[in-house]
């Protein structure tokens, strides 16, 4: 993930947010490269959206829903994950083609709705979801 790239999805999402929320973007081992709390944020969104951006990055799954739904009925891998793991929604890695570049999180809203203003910042960065 380029410096540019994680400012402009810092600023792009801060810009959308409908309420005060935190923005993490990490590169592709789950470590900061931009971030942002706004002015009303709750204090425990800052944490989460790091949490959150350090899963997408790290796992093997495309996002932290992606991840929850993988294990969910599944407790002893649940179990065996990295503790600063997170399973809630608003994580999404980021590609460049097939490499994962980083990841994007947004807390502070609905799951649905972190995760769909984290997918909006990747892609408004030219990057993909790893959706397609």
């Amino acid at each position: 993930m380029q410096h540019e790239q994680a400012l402009a999805i810092v600023e792009l999402i801060v810009k959308e947010a409908p309420r005060p929320i935190s923005v993490f973007v990490a590169d592709d081992h789950g470590e900061l490269v931009a971030a942002a709390t706004m002015d009303g944020a709750a204090p425990d969104t800052r944490l989460n959206a790091q949490r959150k951006a350090y899963t997408a990055a790290r796992s093997d799954a495309r996002s932290t829903r992606d991840l929850a739904e993988k294990v969910k009925d599944r407790p002893g891998e649940l179990a065996s994950f990295d503790p600063f793991f997170t399973f809630f929604q608003g994580g999404v890695a980021a590609f460049d083609g097939e490499r994962r570049v980083g990841a994007v999180a947004v807390s502070g809203l609905a799951g649905a709705e972190d995760d769909a203003l984290a997918r909006r910042g990747i892609a408004e960065a030219g990057l993909g979801d790893g959706s397609s």
